[in-house]
């Protein structure tokens, strides 16, 4: 039986086979078609230290669990730089033992540590589990999401 989170580190090379799992299990639970070629570019920014996402992997007893990805966004109408967390997922075997929890709060401390204004992030409004946390965690902002194509 695993236990607890016992370190959240940032995302490594030797990641890549655990993180990709990872990756596209969070890809199915939001209903999006496996596609190795996102996969591949997304693998690709997270190791390209000129590009703006970085990742976080979540590890229990040596085995890496989680998975987040973040970056840095300007806020104009505050004069300040967020973190945005773009995807934060858990292995299903090991959720209740704080992976989610830690990812978060690690990305609280590099905010704190960047000199960010805060973390933010979005999620499906069906994903109960994760609002739970989320609840827990941090403010339910009174925003609305919405997307237009380009055109």
């Amino acid at each position: 039986m695993l236990g607890r989170v016992t370190l959240v580190r940032p995302l490594e090379a030797d990641d890549h086979d655990r993180w990709r799992e990872l990756f596209a299990a969070y890809r199915a639970f939001y209903r999006l078609a496996p596609d190795d070629a996102v996969i591949d570019r997304v693998w690709g920014w997270l190791l390209d230290p000129a590009h703006e996402l970085s990742g976080l992997v979540a590890e229990v007893e040596g085995a890496v669990v989680g998975i987040a990805h973040h970056r840095p966004f300007a806020r104009p109408s505050t004069g300040t730089v967020g973190l945005w967390l773009d995807d934060l997922f858990a292995d299903p075997a090991a959720r209740g033992r704080g992976v989610g929890r830690a990812l978060i709060g690690r990305l609280q401390e590099l905010a704190r540590e960047q000199g960010r204004s805060l973390v933010r992030w979005i999620t499906a409004e069906d994903n109960g589990t994760a609002q739970r946390l989320y609840d827990d965690v941090a403010a339910r902002t009174r925003w609305v999401v919405y997307e237009a194509p380009p055109t």
